[in-house]
């Protein structure tokens, strides 16, 4: 059903870019109902009020708490300054630089109120970066931390689209221009007339290299990833306390730490630095319920609670972002009692599609399809592939794939009106679904095809190892070999002792011939801000 409905956009170029409509995906809305007009921020802010959750704790950032009335009339001020004093229209684009803080929420959602189409970005982006993302956008408006503001000035002075930048104060002060100019508006907001198939978000992918990719998400589709996976698979309630590490500025950081709290009558802690420490901390202190953050992350739990943290106020420990070993997910069951929720999404399908759940969790699968999700495997001519057998994932639901003005990326993600994730996953005989590797990511080896997960997961397994990350390695005689950089743990030698203790300890795990049979010692993994290692930078 690709049918659109009404639009509310005065600026109608989301819509005008829109891939054709035989290139999306099949998309199933039979168990979500939405009126024609919905605005998604409105349904977060004053909605919830409406509902009687005007006094709950709705967002926790600088060491201030802001209720859910708090959030709904800043955001309602905000809106109205974007409206009246920067000229922003229903369906014109509108940046927002900032670390994940609670005023980047309330832009976020007062910009989405105002009727924008939001692209919310990483404070890490440099110029030439923010450049490339306002030319795919024609980005008119921009929202910057006042902080961070010099890269952003230098991407507009060569822009031919955006020529509004506009400071805000990321901190509790409210102390930037535009904080200024809500102070005097009004609490009272008539959120733009969006259609419920009014693109609201472009989140554009990371790790990509060249061009930008944009995906294209409704208003229905914010709802839907809390309506459908938050509601069914977490049982998000008004009591809980979200926490995690993705940046707001990713569609999993969006989902897990604004638009599911929000959904619900829950609150979110924000974290600017979410480091690990820093995540405990703020679980012990704000007895945090609901956990999203990357392996790496809950490896560093794990050690704490040996040293006495108490992180027993956790019901939700949902890994995304990096497939999760099974000696993670066994230590922590172990330790806490409770199962860890391993889950795979994209950017393109905006969150998580296939997870583990409360009653049926394994270590080493990621689960089975969300909450009105399918998901198949298939070979490369497109058939079916049999149980036990690695191949391509190909998923289809309520939500799905839609470049921006991009053809041949929509060719190649959306066939036969499915989505191809670029995975390898395989299935098992119980209908679970097992990490294998990116598709561009299997080790050739001598006529073999090792996934790389498999090796880490052995290694993991070693009492020496703290983290590690395995590539594919050219060789001249085998095409490639396993390659494991390997990040020890304090005290422990980097020695050709070790090297043969790891490879010896691989061999006894796994098949012998997915050993590494090279090994290299670092002192830490390059990563995303989201904790994805990023493998491509160790194969430079």
């Amino acid at each position: 059903m690709n049918d659109l409905g009404p639009s509310g956009h005065e600026d109608s170029f989301t819509r005008d870019n829109l891939p054709h409509p035989e290139a999306w995906p099949q998309i199933d809305l039979s168990h979500f109902d939405y009126p024609d007009y919905l605005n998604a921020a409105a349904e977060l802010t004053d909605r919830m009020v409406e509902r009687g959750f005007g006094d709950h704790i709705a967002l926790v950032g600088h060491g201030r708490a802001r209720t859910y009335k708090e959030l709904a009339d800043w955001t309602s001020r905000l809106a109205h300054a974007l409206v009246e004093d920067y000229g922003v229209r229903p369906g014109n684009r509108v940046l927002i630089r900032s670390a994940n803080n609670p005023a980047m929420v309330a832009a976020w959602l007062a910009a989405t109120k105002a009727g924008a189409v939001v692209v919310n970005t990483m404070p890490m982006l440099r110029a030439s970066e923010l450049s490339k993302i306002i030319d795919k956008a024609q980005i008119s408006h921009a929202l910057c931390d006042t902080r961070l503001m010099d890269d952003l000035i230098a991407a507009a002075k060569d822009s031919d689209y955006l020529d509004t930048v506009v400071g805000f104060d990321g901190t509790a002060s409210h102390d930037a221009e535009l904080d200024r100019a809500a102070l005097t508006k009004s609490v009272k907001f008539t959120p733009a007339r969006t259609g419920r198939d009014d693109v609201a978000l472009l989140g554009f992918t990371s790790g990509t290299t060249g061009a930008p990719k944009a995906t294209m998400h409704f208003h229905r589709d914010l709802l839907i990833i809390a309506d459908g996976y938050a509601k069914d698979v977490l049982g998000v309630t008004p009591e809980d306390v979200f926490v995690g590490s993705p940046p707001l500025a990713f569609t999993f950081g969006l989902g897990g730490l604004a638009v599911f709290p929000l959904r619900f009558g829950a609150s979110a802690v924000l974290l600017e630095n979410a480091s690990p420490p820093n995540l405990i901390e703020i679980i012990e202190r704000h007895r945090a319920t609901i956990c999203f953050t990357a392996p790496t992350a809950y490896r560093v739990m794990l050690r704490a609670m040996d040293e006495g943290a108490d992180l027993s106020s956790l019901r939700a420990a949902i890994s995304a972002g990096e497939t999760l070993p099974a000696p993670v997910w066994e230590e922590w069951r172990a330790k806490t009692g409770k199962p860890m929720l391993d889950g795979i999404g994209s950017t393109e399908m905006l969150h998580i599609f296939i997870t583990n759940r409360f009653d049926d969790s394994h270590p080493g699968a990621t689960g089975r399809p969300s909450s009105h999700y399918e998901a198949k495997i298939i070979a490369e001519d497109g058939s079916d592939t049999p149980r036990g057998e690695p191949g391509r994932l190909a998923v289809r639901g309520p939500t799905g794939c839609r470049y921006l003005s991009d053809p041949d990326r929509q060719a190649d993600y959306v066939q036969d009106g499915w989505n191809i994730t670029g995975d390898t996953f395989w299935q098992d005989d119980e209908g679970r679904f097992h990490f294998a590797a990116r598709s561009d990511d299997i080790i050739l080896s001598a006529g073999y095809n090792i996934a790389g997960p498999d090796v880490e997961a052995a290694l993991l397994a070693h009492a020496d190892v703290l983290e590690c990350a395995v590539i594919g390695a050219p060789d001249p005689e085998r095409g490639q070999i396993v390659e494991a950089h390997v990040v020890l743990r304090e005290g422990a030698a980097g020695d050709a002792v070790m090297v043969k203790a790891l490879q010896d300890h691989v061999k006894a795990t796994i098949a012998p011939f997915k050993y590494p049979r090279r090994v290299v010692f670092c002192e830490a993994l390059p990563k995303t801000a989201t904790g994805k290692i990023q493998r491509f930078r160790l194969k430079q």
